[in-house]
Parts: structure tokens; sequence; C-alpha cells
């Protein structure tokens, strides 16, 4: 293969790459629990930008049920953001394992 080929067509995924990691970080990413007492949303860095708790989701009697939503929302939210990352790079990829990327 020409080496000058392969420098070009790695220079041209490092920049896919770039704006693939840009594009994720402009994305929010939000997730409920407990049919929506709890909702959480995520920005592409993957910290916190909002939390939501219905009134009826607070029982002082029961707190460790609205930790358990809380912690739900925030995972599922984390895996959303994981998933579309691991799915852009594997898409620019093509399914190739490079590691550090996957």
């Amino acid at each position: 293969m020409n080496m000058q080929k392969m420098l070009k067509d790695l220079q041209k995924m490092q920049s896919k790459m770039v704006k693939a990691q840009n594009d994720l970080q402009a994305q929010s990413f939000e997730a409920e629990a407990g049919g929506g007492m709890v909702k959480v949303v995520l920005n592409g860095q993957g910290i916190m930008t909002s939390i939501k708790i219905h009134p009826d989701a607070v029982d002082k009697d029961d707190v460790e049920a609205l930790e358990d939503l809380i912690m739900a929302a925030v995972n599922s939210a984390t895996k959303k953001k994981d998933d579309t990352s691991k799915a852009s790079m594997e898409e620019l990829t093509a399914g190739m394992r490079i590691p550090g990327l996957m």
C-alpha cells in the first residue's frame, strides 16, 4: 500500500473522529426512572446538567428509594451517551479494533 495514501487516509479519519467527538460533546442525553419521577440530563462529556425530581418521589421515610431512582436515571443517561459514542466510533473505524478507541 502506498504510504502517502495511507497517511492521507489516517488524517481524514482523524479529522472525522475529532468532528464526531465535538458532535458528541454538543449533545444532551436525557433519561428518567420511576415512570418519570426522576429525570436527568447529561452533556456529551458525561456531566449532569439537569435533574428534575417529582415531589411525589420524595418520601422522608424512604430516602433509599429516591436514591435508587436517581442512580437509575443517571446510569441510563450515561449508557445512552456511551452507546452513542461507541456507535459513532465504530462507524468511523468500520469495525476495526483500534486500541484506545474502543
